[in-house]
């Protein structure tokens, strides 16, 4: 305050903080602790100035405090994490019961065991969220080296699923690096399914189907009830959905055709639309396919608030016998379901347990494939094809499945049987199997799914298709009926 009129930078005060947030702060800090202990640190007022003088105002310079750093004051995922008690490693392994964890004994006068600080931070970062590196200095932690008994620095010691694994000592970096990766192995072995050669799954999806045939739109507009196509919301959309066709056969851009009112148009939609004669309604559906096909219209529909939309499309869809709709409707229902797909702002409705939007698609898309009509069993195994891409590439980069194994065993048991029913349609086929493969690859060993698999006999359904003279060319029967259903279950 004297010199410069002013209070410390706040950059400069907080060094003491940033110290003892690093790892050699945290190995240190109860020696600090206790050679500050006592000791406390206030403001004081500076020197006079003088009458004429008047200093500029300023915060008083606030005591130096010690934060206490521990494992449990949340540290950084992927990184070490510094103990100084017995309480506190008995934490750190009881979180890691379910996985590995490594402890790394060292002390401040242990030269050899510096050596090894860099090299353990890098495999606390390979192990990432897989198990817990833990180092404790047990010079300050005494009852820590008293409860394990350690006599010499460094010390190493595994543990997987909550039992101890191994024990050695010294600073050998190549026998760390191996001895830790052994223990990843160990606590998550790697799937089964791997060590099969399955190169149609052992990668992500990167398509999904789509179904982005435009229909004869003249033929298309004639089934639709003159009155609804003159409404004042619903005429545009008409309009705009021809002007985009004709747009993208090359005569413009499509995105330089302007988007209707799409709130005034869903809001008519959905209070005309199950007033409308039902004969239509598949015309009505097979529009708004058309109409998502521009991502400026499905970006507006995926908001939670104009579900509402879908909602009503499909209504007639959700109750009593699946069988009485008629066939048109069904099949351009499950059309518009897999183009939603078509950008990620759909599929977590469509897997979430709590949308009705799920519930109608999986009902429809279970029913159908079992459906007499070829055509409808195509469509409603590429709908599966892509839940079961989505739940894949999901489960493919290491996180928990998004569609729930009930939702995933009532659509594998509707799979199971259509191929087993599946006497012409390469086609149909090719999707069933695809859509299986992709559910069953990486799945629980002992989880519901795969056990539903052999209680239906899904290797022995596989291998007699290959004896069908119109479905034996499908190359889908030698990948999964030899490798994933013969040797994967």
């Amino acid at each position: 305050m004297f010199l410069v009129g002013k209070s410390i930078p706040d950059h400069i005060r907080n060094l003491p903080r940033q110290f003892l947030d690093t790892p050699f702060g945290q190995m240190i800090k109860p020696q600090i602790e206790m050679a500050l202990k006592g000791v406390t640190q206030g403001t004081s007022t500076g020197p006079a100035l003088g009458p004429n003088v008047q200093p500029s105002p300023s915060r008083p310079v606030p005591p130096l405090q010690m934060p206490q750093v521990s494992a449990a004051s949340h540290p950084v995922p992927h990184t070490v994490r510094n103990v100084s008690n017995l309480s506190q490693l008995q934490s750190e392994l009881a979180a890691a019961s379910d996985s590995c964890a490594v402890i790394f004994f060292t002390s401040s006068t242990c030269p050899p065991c510096k050596a090894v600080y860099p090299i353990y931070d890098e495999l606390a970062q390979e192990v990432g969220g897989r198990g817990r590196l833990i180092k404790v200095d047990i010079g300050f932690a005494r009852d820590v080296g008293m409860k394990y008994s350690i006599r010499a620095t460094p010390t190493f010691m595994t543990f997987v699923k909550g039992q101890k694994l191994d024990q050695w000592s010294g600073a050998n970096p190549a026998q760390l690096k191996g001895n830790v990766r052994m223990l990843l192995e160990m606590a998550h072995p790697p799937h089964p399914h791997q060590n099969l050669r399955l190169p149609s799954l052992q990668r992500p999806i990167s398509n999904f189907v789509m179904y982005k045939k435009v229909p004869p739109l003249d033929k298309l507009l004639q089934k639709l009830p003159t009155d609804f196509k003159e409404i004042q919301s619903i005429a545009p959309v008409i309009e705009f959905v021809k002007l985009r066709h004709t747009a993208s056969n090359g005569n413009a851009p499509a995105a330089d055709t302007r988007v209707p009112d799409l709130h005034a148009f869903a809001a008519t939609l959905q209070s005309t639309y199950p007033t409308l004669p039902s004969d239509s309604h598949f015309a009505v559906v097979d529009l708004i396919r058309l109409l998502f096909l521009d991502p400026r219209v499905s970006g507006y529909f995926a908001e939670e608030t104009n579900h509402t939309t879908l909602l009503t499309l499909l209504s007639p869809l959700s109750q009593g016998d699946l069988s009485s709709c008629p066939y048109n409707l069904r099949i351009v229902a499950l059309q518009l379901a897999c183009n939603l797909f078509s950008t990620p702002l759909y599929p977590h409705q469509l897997v979430s347990s709590s949308s009705p939007l799920r519930e109608i698609c999986l009902r429809l898309a279970t029913n159908s494939l079992l459906d007499s009509q070829n055509n409808l069993r195509v469509v409603a195994s590429s709908f599966a094809y892509n839940l079961a891409a989505y739940n894949h590439n999901v489960r493919f980069d290491g996180k928990p499945d998004p569609l729930s194994e009930e939702d995933q065993v009532e659509l594998a048991a509707s799979l199971l049987e259509a191929v087993s029913q599946e006497e012409q349609s390469l086609e149909a086929l090719h999707g069933f199997l695809f859509a299986l493969g992709l559910f069953i690859y990486e799945a629980p060993v002992d989880g519901a799914l795969i056990d539903l698999c052999r209680a239906m006999g899904v290797t022995e359904t596989v291998a007699a298709k290959s004896k069908i003279e119109a479905l034996r060319k499908e190359p889908l029967l030698k990948e999964f009926g030899e490798e994933l259903f013969g040797k994967g279950l």
